[in-house]
């Protein structure tokens, strides 16, 4: 019985350690921006895609 409540407390405080790891890592710091900049990027590849010159028929 003792050892399944050292165990939780355990499992418990390692879960809390890496939680703080994780905010001191800083990835909860823009929850919102991955998004976002993903619609961005698709956005910048396809013009660029459509102002690069056409690389098979360079003459075009």
């Amino acid at each position: 019985m003792y050892l399944l409540i050292f165990l939780t407390v355990c499992i418990g405080l390692a879960g809390w350690l890496l939680f703080l790891w994780a905010v001191k890592s800083g990835q909860y710091d823009d929850v919102e921006g991955p998004k976002y900049r993903m619609l961005e990027d698709e956005e910048d590849e396809k013009k660029s895609e459509e102002e690069a010159p056409d690389k098979d028929h360079p003459g075009t």
